[in-house]
């Protein structure tokens, strides 16, 4: 995986921390999230410590496409965000059933 040199901004909590992304050749993209907020306990697999999940879709068409789905289901939502820095993407935030923060993007 290579790693972007730059660093993105937790969206609506820019002071709690920042990413980092990690791209792989076949389009897999990971981010890593440094939290201020964290007291440097280490991890544990038994306590809650999931950020969210982030899904690619092919265009902003496909975003405006889940917006009317979410709203259909009646799926509270982020509305499309569109971001500018530190490179243009465009996001919709929603959360699963267990309240997991799910991301669909497109650049």
């Amino acid at each position: 995986m290579t790693r972007l040199p730059i660093t993105f901004a937790h969206h609506d909590c820019e002071d709690t921390g920042y990413a980092v992304l990690l791209i792989d050749p076949s389009g897999l993209v990971l981010g890593l999230h440094h939290n201020t907020g964290n007291d440097g306990a280490e991890f544990q697999e038994h306590h809650t410590g999931l950020d969210h999940f982030g899904f690619s879709v092919a265009d902003r068409a496909q975003l405006d496409a889940w917006v009317t789905k979410l709203d259909e289901l009646g799926i509270e939502h982020s509305g499309i965000r569109d971001i500018t820095e530190p490179i243009p993407f465009a996001t919709l935030v929603f959360c699963d059933p267990d309240n997991i923060q799910l991301e669909l993007y497109t650049g």
